[in-house]
């Protein structure tokens, strides 16, 4: 009844009022949607690399990425179970199975780092050098804790073909000090500072680390240590509902110029922490 004995003016008013805030919602709902779900690896979350990569990508394209860091294996089940757009990983044996088994069209390289292999600056098993092989040999004979993220992460998964290629087998004989921790890079350096350990890490959290204890680099530069980043799209003909189109324009968009050069241009105190590679 107000309604109606509002003079004809006003009401006029009301009308295109409500007219125009519902000709604005599927605008809002459209800004809303657009960001998509990304799996990745706990090394490119916590080497501080996004904070710098995905401001860049949003002032280019408008569109919002939501990180899921865990463990390459785990990004990749994420990926199974259609729960990301896209997956962002290190561990190309796993994402060529990926991408074999139909979860994905297409695996593109984007970066690599490498690995390290850190310890008290002491080195009290004497490991030192560039030789990963030699030195998990000496890790495996000494008691010295040895720590592993246990994970099925990309670096879980590296660490795992080093100990191969040097001839141990863990299944049947694991070090007297080797400890699983089932968690994260950060976690895992944690806990290696704190038992003055040894840990094979990817060098860019390494190098954004800061309690570090007593513990460096001891082992480095060897070929074995090569650290391979690649990004997928997860395939929207097994998950209708994932956003491919502004997922491909990530995809696109990180192995561009653009993205090359922003993940280049990524340092701590002047240290580039990885290498974009995509094939142009």
């Amino acid at each position: 009844m107000a309604y109606l004995n509002t003079p004809p003016i006003l009401r006029r008013g009301v009308a295109a009022l409500a007219l125009l805030a519902t000709l604005a919602l599927p605008t809002l709902a459209t800004a809303q949607d657009r960001f998509i779900v990304m799996a990745s690896t706990t090394s490119t979350e916590q080497s501080g690399l996004f904070k710098h990569l995905l401001p860049a990508f949003k002032q280019a394209t408008g569109i919002d990425v939501r990180v899921v860091a865990v463990g390459t294996g785990q990004a990749l089940d994420t990926g199974r179970r259609g729960d990301a757009d896209v997956v962002f990983v290190h561990d190309l044996v796993a994402e060529q199975k990926f991408v074999s088994e139909g979860f994905s069209t297409q695996r593109r390289d984007v970066m690599y780092n490498d690995f390290v292999l850190v310890g008290p600056k002491a080195d009290p098993a004497g490991v030192k050098g560039n030789d990963i092989a030699a030195a998990l040999k000496k890790l495996a004979g000494s008691s010295q804790p040895i720590v592993s993220r246990g994970d099925k992460s990309g670096t879980h998964a590296a660490e795992l073909r080093l100990w191969k290629a040097a001839g141990i087998d863990l299944a049947t004989a694991k070090p007297a000090g080797y400890k699983e921790c089932g968690c994260g890079m950060g976690p895992a350096l944690n806990m290696a500072s704190s038992l003055n350990g040894y840990v094979l890490a990817d060098r860019g959290t390494w190098l954004s680390f800061k309690n570090r204890g007593d513990l460096a680099i001891v082992v480095e530069g060897d070929k074995s240590l090569f650290n391979q980043y690649g990004v997928m799209v997860v395939n929207p003909a097994k998950f209708p509902h994932v956003k491919a189109d502004l997922a491909r324009q990530f995809a696109d968009w990180v192995v561009s110029g653009a993205g090359q050069a922003a993940i280049a241009s990524y340092k701590i105190d002047g240290e580039q922490l990885f290498f974009p590679n995509a094939a142009r």
